[in-house]
């Protein structure tokens, strides 16, 4: 990230109206931001329109940014709660494909042959980094989101602490708790 004098000047700039002070920071952030969106969200649409509205916000709402603080840090926090809020929105009922379902003759178990598995060491490693996904994704949405900040984004545990606005000590509780919880539903499930 560039670093906070630098930004000082754009967003001085940006607040007077200069539109290409608006482009230099959507230039400077958007890939950051995409990033970070896209790990969360998965699906490059959602994540297009997650990030739009982030910058739109974070425009909109410019002249309550405080200097003191990165600016980058700021414009995470706006997009992580713009997540949290997509999330809340789309939260879709789900049922389990490995649970029996009930019918009027009976229960019915259906069973699904596994079409991934192959020799190849490249694919077993996708096969993996799946495997953790997908695990990251069922974690709790706090426990995800933190994870993914640690160790997908490469925050420090203040950097997570000012993006979500909560005491360092419950960044590493949260870390800790969802390294637990990966580590228990993935046991038995990675080869090395």
């Amino acid at each position: 990230m560039a670093s906070k004098s630098p930004d000082k000047s754009i967003i001085k700039r940006a607040l007077e109206g200069d539109q290409r002070a608006f482009s230099q920071i959507l230039n400077r952030y958007r890939g950051s931001i995409f990033s970070l969106i896209y790990k969360m969200v998965h699906n490059k649409e959602e994540t297009e329109d997650l990030v739009q509205e982030a910058f739109i916000k974070a425009f909109s709402s410019l002249s309550s940014f405080n200097e003191e603080y990165a600016f980058s840090t700021w414009l995470y926090k706006i997009a992580i709660n713009n997540c949290i809020d997509h999330f809340r929105k789309k939260r879709l009922k789900t049922f389990s494909i490995d649970s029996p379902i009930e019918s009027k003759d009976g229960t019915i178990k259906r069973e699904f042959s596994d079409t991934t598995f192959s020799a190849d060491r490249p694919l077993l490693s996708k096969e993996k980094s799946n495997l953790i996904e997908e695990a990251i994704e069922k974690l709790p949405e706090k426990y995800r989101i933190s994870i993914v900040l640690r160790h997908n984004e490469d925050k420090s545990y203040d950097e997570i602490s000012k993006i979500l606005d909560i005491p360092l000590g419950t960044v590493k509780a949260r870390i800790f708790r969802a390294r637990e919880m990966l580590k228990k539903q993935l046991k038995g499930k990675l080869r090395s």
